[in-house]
């Protein structure tokens, strides 16, 4: 469901806070957009949430937990099994996955398994337009990367993912 730019701006800084823990679980980053309201348009709220986002990447517990409400990129169940049927903010971010071939979907569960157990962190990518093929590319890409590069990689994904869901928050995109 989506809300116009006025509703969200009338909601209660509850409700504001709920509504942008949709789009990134990040509380600090949630409660720094609540309470930026007003917005003129929605480029302020692009740009405050990327005021917030950068704010909020500077203590990497912020960054976590943003990270930890993702689904793990490659869990074969998972994206069998859930996203081809997901709705709401992340559907179709990982719809290339949905027709890719099981050995590509497993060496995807098996990189992200290296990834998380090297990094302490799922693997973040802005999946949307992407096929599995090239999820899995980048993913093999970024593996041999330090742990402060792959924060700083991945807190860029997470950009990218967050003002997609802000703007299907408000129904435009």
């Amino acid at each position: 469901m989506s809300l116009s730019l006025s509703k969200l701006n009338a909601l209660s800084q509850t409700d504001a806070t709920s509504e942008f823990l949709t789009c990134c679980t990040s509380s600090q980053w949630a409660q720094t957009l609540a309470d930026a309201r007003p917005f003129a348009d929605t480029e302020a709220l692009l740009n405050a949430s990327d005021t917030a986002w950068q704010q909020a990447q500077t203590d990497e517990a912020n960054l976590i937990e943003a990270f930890d409400g993702h689904p793990q990129i490659g869990n074969v169940d998972s994206l069998k099994e859930k996203y081809r049927n997901t709705q709401g903010s992340a559907a179709h971010e990982q719809s290339g996955a949905n027709d890719a071939e099981d050995a590509v979907l497993e060496a995807l569960a098996q990189g992200n398994q290296d990834y998380l157990d090297k990094f302490g962190f799922i693997f973040i990518v802005f999946a949307t337009g992407k096929s599995a093929q090239q999820m899995l590319d980048l993913l093999q890409a970024r593996l041999p990367n330090d742990r402060d590069t792959e924060l700083l990689n991945a807190a860029a994904e997470q950009n990218k993912i967050t003002r997609l869901r802000l703007q299907k928050l408000l129904g435009e995109a």
